[in-house]
């Protein structure tokens, strides 16, 4: 039951009393990091759209339809357009799109907790969400704008990360760091600066998005690996990921893959006493919000006919994409996603250029009598 007193507090303190009790939850198990940081992020955003010093119970179901309305109106800084991209590329990609069904739909689950905690709590008298009606329209199936890369466009990313790992295919080398106090020539500002000796990402850069564009994981997922999350059985290299609820699966690295993170973890990773497979030049494990820069980054070696830009998730819908086009057992993608149920695999397949033609001149019930 609500408490008999109501507390009038302003939205930007209960946004800061609800979020210290859900990042309280997860030092219990009831909610997993990565959920911590989404309901975080989503009412921050909703303290900025609705202001600060309002009070919470002012807010009437009105006031939450144009804060729905506002966020989906809200441009989407993941999907960011990149020089020499093909004209006519998806909406999707364009600079300035605005937020997609699901992230509407997400933000919407978000201020719903928030507003069902602040009744048990006294904050409001009446849950204006009961009285909302904006909602997010969401798609089953294939999606209008696609996420994942074509297989063209996938190969490029992948061929430019393989130059910076070294790895079959790759013209780079795993080449030598400049000591500590080693001066790394070249004209321009950046002439006689001093590198330090970690400052050699290259190998880094192209192992996470080798990792992201072939196995697919959650990039929070990426960001949590330690170094002793790999292993090797009958000599095939895993890595045991750490998903959603607690869960793990371990997943083979593809043998190209396998190659690179050897050659990382040989010379690219610096010494720290950080247990994080993924450093930062400073020796400090990489944050989520770093991860699309390294994606830009390997991307400026892409040729600008099979560039596109792509964030981390869209390699996750890319992974899982090319999986399924290529006859891979269902069962089998959605263990390598950390899906629990196999219908979640619909929301990350995606269409593919010339898919149905290729499907079709290989009907199976056309093909001659299997011989013997």
């Amino acid at each position: 039951m609500r408490p008999a007193d109501l507390n009038r507090l302003s939205v930007s303190e209960s946004a800061d009393r609800y979020v210290e009790l859900v990042r309280a939850k997860t030092l219990t198990g009831a909610l997993s990091t990565s959920t911590a940081e989404v309901y975080a992020r989503d009412v921050a955003t909703f303290v900025d759209l609705v202001g600060e010093e309002v009070v919470l119970d002012d807010l009437s179901g009105e006031d939450v339809d144009a804060v729905l309305l506002a966020f989906a109106r809200k441009p989407d800084g993941r999907r960011r357009s990149q020089p020499g991209g093909r004209a006519g590329e998806q909406a999707g990609d364009r600079a300035g799109a605005s937020q997609s069904a699901s992230s509407q739909a997400r933000f919407r689950r978000s201020i719903s907790a928030l507003f069902k905690h602040a009744v048990l709590a006294g904050w409001v008298q009446v849950n204006p969400m009961a009285m909302a009606t904006v909602t997010a329209r969401e798609r089953g199936g294939l999606r209008p704008e696609r996420r994942a890369l074509t297989r063209e466009q996938a190969r490029g990313l992948i061929g430019a990360a393989r130059e910076l790992g070294g790895g079959p295919g790759g013209g780079a080398a795993v080449t030598k760091t400049p000591a500590a106090s080693e001066e790394v020539p070249g004209a321009g500002a950046g002439a006689g600066r001093v590198r330090r000796r970690d400052q050699h990402t290259e190998l880094r850069d192209g192992l996470i998005v080798l990792m992201l564009s072939t196995m697919g994981p959650r990039v929070s997922e990426l960001v949590r690996a330690n170094v002793e999350d790999f292993y090797t059985n009958d000599g095939v290299r895993y890595w045991r990921i750490f998903g959603k609820g607690g869960k793990t699966r371990d997943v083979p690295l593809p043998g190209d893959v396998a190659l690179v993170l050897e050659a990382y973890l040989l010379h690219g990773r610096m010494a720290s006493a950080d247990k994080a497979l993924l450093l930062s030049w400073r020796g400090r494990r990489l944050a989520r919000g770093d991860v699309q820069a390294v994606i830009d980054r390997v991307q400026r070696g892409v040729d600008p006919g099979s560039r596109r830009s792509v964030t981390p998730h869209g390699l996750r819908h890319t992974t899982a994409t090319h999986l399924l086009a290529d006859a891979v057992d269902m069962d089998a993608v959605r263990r390598v996603l950390g899906h629990s149920d196999l219908a979640t695999l619909g929301r990350y397949r995606d269409e593919l250029p010339g898919e149905l033609e290729v499907a079709m001149r290989s009907h199976p019930l056309l093909r001659g009598p299997a011989s013997g």
